[in-house]
């Protein structure tokens, strides 16, 4: 369980600008009251869906995308993040506590195609080198291209066996 904290519209902002020219399925695991979701559509980012496990905030989510005209458009599903594949996306956006961090690092490697990027929001993914990061202390976001997060693993992996 991750607490809820809503994201500031500079988070959003932020976020949204790693992902700036890309297409493909964008999730956002932990989705909370939707907001990054609501911008990822507004931006053109398509499909783009949430999942949330909390009840509550599934309800408010789907309230505020009836309310921004985009019921049927975005998606939140009650689904928990371990459980659902994650193969057919291509950003992937995580304000998720930093000890949700390492595990969710692994199902990503494991599960994301080469043309994935993930944005972190809050907390950066500790072993990963970011592709770019833009803001500062609360506001600062990180985007992991995939390809790249897997060709520095695999280099850390062949320097260990040396």
């Amino acid at each position: 369980q991750v607490p809820y904290q809503p994201s500031s519209p500079r988070q959003v902002a932020n976020a949204l600008a790693l992902l700036r020219g890309r297409a493909g399925k964008t999730v956002d695991l932990g989705s909370g009251d939707g907001r990054l979701v609501l911008e990822a559509h507004r931006q053109g980012l398509r499909p783009a869906l949430g999942y949330e496990l909390n009840p509550w905030l599934l309800c408010l989510a789907n309230y505020r995308a009836w309310k921004a005209g985009y019921h049927g458009k975005v998606s939140f599903l009650k689904k928990d993040l371990w459980k659902v594949n994650l193969s057919d996306c291509h950003n992937v956006i995580v304000f998720l506590a930093p000890s949700v961090k390492p595990p969710l690092a692994t199902k990503l490697l494991a599960e994301l195609p080469d043309d994935a990027r993930v944005v972190a929001g809050r907390f950066p993914f500790p072993s990963w080198t970011p592709s770019s990061t833009l803001g500062q202390g609360l506001e600062q976001v990180w985007a992991y291209d995939m390809k790249e997060v897997r060709r520095e693993a695999q280099g850390s992996v062949q320097e260990s066996r040396v």
